[in-house]
């Protein structure tokens, strides 16, 4: 996928190794906060930052508090309801690619900071909107979009400086799209997969 904004997509996984406190509530925010933390713990404990075993604990801390399902069928936008029968093998790939993504850049990062700067709620959508502040250099905005699934928040897009997630996978599996198939689609997914597992 694309250079500069893959760059930013992956670097939402910054804000998943640093907070300060656990907290355990009901709000959008205090959810997230709890997610950080576990994942924050985790790191603190780690050895190698490659370690399967790692990986797998990342996994666990961080996959549940997506709704993959509707980014799936969001990025696939039009398209979604013309793949039926394939609909779950399509939502599978995704989340490993992009949780695969997130988890491969966690150790990459050190001493940054983030700063919970707001949250919105109206019914059952809300966003949060946070900070990473580097130890060098400007900081990044990262707003979260969530909406409620029974008594969970989940995380449904990520805006990073502006760019959505969503949106920019969009545009991009709309391309692949109109000049392939959607095992094509499948094929790149896994195989830009395999280039972050290794």
């Amino acid at each position: 996928m694309t250079g500069s904004i893959k760059r930013l997509t992956l670097g939402v996984a910054v804000n998943l190794c640093l907070a300060q406190g656990v907290v355990y509530a009901d709000t959008p925010m205090e959810q997230l906060q709890e997610t950080i933390q576990q994942v924050m713990l985790t790191m603190n404990g780690a050895g190698k930052r490659n370690d399967p075993e790692l990986r797998e604990k990342l996994r666990s801390a961080l996959m549940p508090r997506f709704d993959w399902l509707e980014m799936a069928k969001q990025t696939l936008g039009k398209h979604w309801s013309a793949i039926p029968s394939r609909q779950h093998e399509f939502v599978a790939v995704f989340a490993e690619f992009l949780g695969n993504s997130y988890i491969g850049k966690i150790g990459s990062y050190k001493d940054e900071k983030i700063i919970f700067v707001h949250e919105s709620i109206e019914k059952n959508l809300a966003q949060v909107n946070t900070k990473i502040i580097p130890s060098k250099g400007e900081s990044t905005s990262v707003n979260y979009r969530l909406h409620r699934v029974q008594e969970e928040w989940k995380i449904y897009d990520v805006v990073v400086e502006d760019i959505s997630v969503v949106a920019n996978y969009r545009s991009q599996f709309n391309r692949i799209l109109a000049n392939g198939s959607f095992d094509d689609l499948i094929k790149r997914l896994k195989e830009k997969d395999s280039n972050h597992k290794d």
